[in-house]
């Protein structure tokens, strides 16, 4: 009887070797910064982490807005089909401390802007207009930042908004910083356009907003730097900086958009390090990325102090108002194009990292292909 074969080892060369695993790590790690662009600074990962919303009634955050009185604190809302409230987020947990139910106003339609202007009062932009050009006029609601953060009702001031050539489509409301003027930019995917409000709302009259500049990305959103003198707006894939000039902006550079489901929030923090990026949709992330230049920290902000609240599971109490109405059709006179749809910076890296992933594990096969042969 012949005895069985001893199976034979392996030969080295079919052994991963750690020179043939070099240069897949660095080219790996190369595409992990090519697609998260330069590294983060201690700031963004330390002072501003990166959190996740989880509060199951927030599931289209649609606007984002640093607190002022509370440090580490973002203030959101739903896009639509919510009711009158905003929602207080620990910029750590990512709990709600507080659920605010407006007063004194009709009832939302497309709520999907917010900001905080140099009065301490929270703007919310009730302008979305997903049929592009129905509505005759939208709504600003503008409030005292609350103090205490708590479920409460706290009573709003509504402003009814037009725009200069007719009805728009917009997603991104801003609040000047020193002025206190207040900007919408509207949302078209060949670009759009940026308005001004006038120098003061009336609670009582139609404000009017006029046409400034135009704007060539797709804007889901927008923020301005603490000190006021840098507007930045984002797309779902891309945005843009840009040099307030006094109230003439001109395109500066572009914005590191990091990846989101469905990017349609942003807000500058109020030490003017880092831009915040927000996301709809269930447990939605909060992103930070440094910011494109440097701002002075806000005067109004209250320091940062140790500790946080709790998160709130308590719902609000209804707001009143009547429906201010949604009748009246509008059309889009065209606003002005820009230079082309929104397909920015960040979807040509992950391309990128695709294609060179993929080159770098073609490349560690076929070496260890050879040397089996040998």
């Amino acid at each position: 009887m012949t005895a069985p074969r001893r199976r034979r080892p392996l030969p080295p060369a079919r052994r991963p070797r750690a020179r043939f695993l070099a240069p897949l790590t660095a080219i790996t790690a190369l595409c992990g910064g090519l697609l998260l662009g330069p590294g983060a600074p201690a700031h963004a990962a330390d002072d501003h982490p990166a959190f996740t919303i989880q509060d199951a009634r927030v599931t289209e955050s649609s606007g984002l807005a640093a607190s002022r009185l509370h440090p580490g604190v973002y203030w959101t809302h739903n896009d639509s089909d919510d009711g009158p409230y905003l929602y207080a987020i620990d910029g750590r947990s990512g709990r709600t401390l507080a659920r605010i139910t407006l007063s004194g106003i009709g009832s939302p339609r497309d709520v999907e802007a917010i900001s905080l202007g140099p009065d301490g009062r929270l703007y919310v932009g009730d302008i979305g207009d997903n049929l592009d050009g129905t509505w005759p006029h939208v709504w600003i609601y503008a409030l005292p930042e609350p103090k205490l953060l708590r479920d409460q009702t706290v009573r709003a001031t509504q402003y009814t908004v037009q725009y200069e050539g007719g009805p728009r489509n917009a997603e991104a409301l801003m609040v000047h910083p020193k002025t206190g003027r207040v900007y919408i930019a509207s949302k078209r995917e060949s670009g759009g356009n940026l308005y001004e409000g006038p120098a003061k709302l009336s609670a009582t009259g139609t404000n009017v907003f006029r046409k400034v500049a135009p704007v060539d990305l797709w804007v889901t959103d927008g923020t301005f730097s603490p000190d006021g003198r840098t507007l930045a707006l984002r797309g779902y894939f891309s945005g843009t900086y840009y040099d307030w000039n006094d109230g003439h902006p001109k395109a500066a550079g572009r914005l590191a958009v990091p990846l989101q489901r469905q990017g349609e929030s942003l807000t500058w923090t109020t030490d003017g390090t880092t831009l915040m990026y927000g996301s709809e949709g269930v447990r939605s992330e909060v992103r930070p990325e440094e910011a494109p230049v440097r701002s002075s920290p806000d005067p109004g902000a209250t320091k940062p102090t140790p500790g946080g609240g709790k998160g709130s599971g308590e719902r609000g109490q209804q707001g009143d108002g009547a429906d201010s109405g949604r009748s009246g059709a509008g059309q889009e006179d065209g606003d002005k194009e820009g230079a082309g749809k929104d397909t920015g910076g960040t979807t040509g890296k992950a391309v990128l990292v695709v294609a060179l992933a993929g080159a770098a594990l073609y490349g560690v096969r076929r070496m260890s292909g050879k040397r089996a042969g040998k």
